[in-house]
């Protein structure tokens, strides 16, 4: 019995309590809405400001005309790239045609140098066995005839012949020669000698 009697007053408390909550659901929500239209009436200088930042982000656009300025300016920028892009490729085609002429001459050189080369060896191989053969001929001679002949030669030229001989067909031929002669052939013979390195 005790029990029944409670279930009234349980439900009266229950609907107290969703009274309580609705009306602070709406002293919530009329606050919530409240606050922002009172602080817009308390500060229109913030609107102000608000509504002026569009206008700012107006003056950032740039016109149709300083667009124009800028494509112009790509524009001229471009075409001087291009144009400086071109003048370097001619450069390279110029450079390339440089080198493979320059090859060339380098190759003919070396030909030719070898070709000169080859001159050469023969010119030394036949001047050297011209000498060979005319040492060879001195030799041979009578020394009294050799020596007359060794008289009017320059002592240079005639010690070079006479450093060629065997040693005693030199010494015949400096056996005839006059004193002065066989000195000035003999200074010549020792002053090639004397500029050999010792050490």
């Amino acid at each position: 019995m005790k029990f029944k009697a409670n279930l009234p007053r349980l439900r009266g408390g229950t609907l107290a309590v969703i009274a309580v909550l609705l009306i602070g659901s709406a002293l919530l929500r009329l606050g919530l809405q409240a606050g922002p239209a009172i602080a817009r009436e308390s500060r229109p200088e913030q609107d102000q400001e608000i509504s002026a930042e569009p206008d700012m982000a107006r003056s950032v656009v740039p016109t149709s005309a300083e667009l124009q300025t800028l494509i112009d300016a790509l524009r001229d920028r471009e075409y001087a790239l291009d144009t400086r892009e071109a003048q370097i490729q001619d450069r390279m085609k110029a450079l390339e045609i440089a080198e493979k002429a320059i090859e060339r001459r380098l190759e003919a050189l070396i030909g030719a140098e070898e070709r000169l080369s080859a001159t050469l060896a023969l010119a030394d191989g036949a001047t050297e066995e011209d000498l060979v053969r005319l040492t060879d001929v001195y030799e041979k001679m009578k020394p009294k005839q050799a020596a007359a002949l060794f008289e009017t030669m320059a002592p240079e030229f005639a010690a070079g012949f006479l450093a060629r001989m065997r040693p005693d067909a030199a010494a015949d031929v400096m056996a005839g020669l006059s004193p002065m002669a066989a000195y000035s052939i003999s200074v010549v013979l020792a002053g090639r000698n004397a500029s050999v390195p010792t050490e």
